[in-house]
């Protein structure tokens, strides 16, 4: 049970601390409130990353980002009014207002909603070799190894069919019996599964050109070794809401230089910075494509998820990207793997 007044902010509020109260809050928004605590506005998790993709840094205040036109409901008005506003303007909650303007509760609708299973097909690309992750990948596809006493793979099925994803097709070639005879038609974990068997190395989206069925919704794309808590469902609604023909999922990555570096004018040395870190945005091997985009892969052709980007790019389609701020973890080395699974009971505890 949440107390409304544990998700209320003000709009000096701070990005990091909005983000806690977000995170914290079992309703994943923030009320955004004036000083006589009257509703001004509403902040969401897409808010904040798309206030952070355009600069904004985690110190700075959150009053250009917030929404200032939220959808309310007052206290008076039926709950079939609630719900009609609710699925109208496609949000899942709904602040409900007295006649100061005062927020009184925050009504949910996201169970409502969420009854219904999503249609957008989701591909899992699941046939690599893991060369990196040997000896570990001698005997096992590297998305059946098990972290946190599980199928990396299996865990993900499981976080798409929470967020009402139930059409799963897996392409795999390297041991993909395993895969099979693991998973079988997904009907004991929630899901349909259907394989995409590739009979040669076809890079990170051939297989999305051998589909036996042509989408006709936006398709959910990912790799087969990632363990991650992202919502799924929100990345689906921000690539609607961004008009976009492809989305990349991106994760900020810091890169550390292990010596100082000497800032020069000509032969002055104007600074030095000791040991700093350079922040790149990576690829993180999640994305959403939409219908034609697939239909336009030629039959059989190997090809890289990014090539597609790249040539989207340069035909100046619309192509977003969707920061990960939540844990997100590519199993590609000895490493990674042993992390995984010493973080994995902390961070899929639910």
């Amino acid at each position: 049970m949440y107390l409304i007044e544990e998700i209320k902010i003000s709009p000096n509020t701070a990005i990091r601390k909005a983000l806690e109260v977000i995170d914290q809050g079992a309703m994943k928004i923030a009320l955004i409130v004036d000083d006589e605590q009257k509703l001004i506005g509403t902040l969401s998790d897409g808010d904040i990353r798309r206030g952070l993709l355009s600069g904004l840094g985690m110190e700075d205040s959150i009053e250009t980002i917030y929404n200032q036109n939220p959808n309310v409901c007052g206290v008076n008005d039926s709950k079939e009014k609630v719900i009609q506003t609710a699925v109208s303007k496609k949000v899942y909650q709904i602040p409900i207002i007295d006649e100061s303007g005062r927020v009184v509760k925050l009504a949910e609708i996201d169970h409502l909603i969420q009854k219904e299973k999503l249609p957008n097909p989701v591909v899992i690309m699941a046939g690599g070799m893991g060369k990196r992750l040997l000896p570990l990948t001698e005997n096992t596809p590297k998305p059946m190894l098990k972290v946190g006493g599980r199928p990396i793979l299996e865990t993900l099925i499981n976080r798409l069919q929470k967020h009402g994803f139930s059409d799963i097709l897996i392409s795999i070639n390297y041991k993909g019996d395993q895969i099979k005879d693991y998973f079988g038609d997904g009907r004991l974990f929630g899901v349909r599964i259907q394989y995409i068997e590739e009979n040669q190395r076809m890079g990170t989206a051939g297989a999305l050109g051998i589909l036996k069925e042509k989408p006709i919704h936006p398709v959910l794309v990912m790799n087969g070794d990632i363990l991650t808590n992202v919502n799924f469902e929100s990345l689906i609604d921000f690539h609607h809401q961004a008009k976009a023909e492809a989305t990349m999922c991106i994760r900020e990555y810091g890169l550390e230089v292990p010596y100082g570096v000497v800032r020069l004018n000509k032969n002055n040395i104007i600074a030095i910075e000791e040991k700093p870190i350079q922040q790149f945005y990576v690829n993180a091997g999640i994305y959403v494509l939409n219908p034609e985009i697939v239909e336009s892969l030629e039959t059989g052709a190997a090809i890289d998820m990014t090539q597609i980007f790249e040539k989207l790019v340069q035909q100046n389609r619309e192509t977003v990207s969707f920061p990960i701020r939540e844990f997100w973890m590519d199993i590609g080395k000895p490493e990674d793997f042993n992390r995984a699974n010493s973080e994995y009971d902390r961070i899929f505890n639910d």
